[in-house]
């Protein structure tokens, strides 16, 4: 594809990708970067597999129920690229390993499945300048963007998380994947699409993602992009800020 070329693959080898969650979403987007020949993938999550996961996650096989995610994403991924450079941290996501997490990679690719720990990707990753594509799913919904919000220039369109989800929702109007469902087949669509949108980072190709908003229904199989702004009164990205570190998060 002339959009990638040689120069483009070589970028792609050089890519250092952080996967937060080997879940729904994670799947897809290791099994893809792993694929296309993506250097160097980390991958953070302290979960152990369970027969419940599996219609989902399908970078999982039911002889590994019980066994820690990263060590099964690793051993599947090895199967599909064994040249690539992979970094498994069997831990939470926290603000006290984020910083240091995130100076050892280019992009993060967000596939948690909890707000909390989706506005502390969002922090970290706008501390540490490092490319941010974000995705969630709930049910037959789902969302994906791209946030760079430190490469905001003036009036350029690089809005961050809080632009658009300024706080954090009371935990009780939330509910978790497991309380209200995923339909399994749309976690591969839209890890998928996630993955797309990394790879057109590392390599330049087609045009970002950042300030917008993809939503999508899957009942109605329904597509809607739509323009996000950055918001000036932004707690993280504004021009009076007032996070500056990862104490909210302790």
């Amino acid at each position: 594809m002339p959009e990638i070329g040689g120069a483009g693959q070589a970028k792609i080898m050089d890519g250092r990708v952080l996967v937060i969650g080997a879940g729904g979403l994670g799947s897809p987007v290791l099994l893809y970067l792993a694929a296309a020949g993506v250097g160097t993938i980390g991958i953070i999550d302290d979960d152990k597999i369970e027969l419940s996961n599996l219609q989902r996650q399908i970078i999982h096989t039911t002889p590994r129920v019980g066994k820690p995610k990263v060590e099964s994403a690793r051993d599947t991924v090895k199967t599909i690229n064994p040249d690539v450079n992979l970094q498994i941290h069997e831990e939470r996501f926290t603000a006290d390993n984020a910083l240091k997490l995130l100076k050892h990679y280019d992009i993060v690719a967000d596939g948690s499945d909890n707000f909390e720990t989706r506005f502390l990707v969002n922090d970290a990753c706008y501390l540490t300048e490092t490319t941010l594509v974000s995705a969630a799913i709930l049910r037959f919904d789902a969302q994906l963007s791209t946030y760079k919000a430190h490469l905001k220039n003036g009036q350029q369109d690089h809005p961050c998380y809080r632009c658009i989800f300024p706080e954090v929702p009371p935990a009780d109007t939330t509910p978790s994947c497991a309380e209200a469902g995923v339909l399994g087949a749309l976690c591969g669509v839209v890890g998928s699409l996630q993955a797309t949108e990394i790879l057109k980072e590392i390599t330049g190709a087609g045009i970002s993602m950042s300030g917008s908003l993809l939503i999508i229904d899957g009942l109605g199989c329904e597509f809607r992009k739509i323009k996000v702004n950055p918001d000036p009164d932004c707690a993280l990205c504004g021009t009076q800020p007032t996070i500056k570190d990862l104490s909210l998060h302790a």
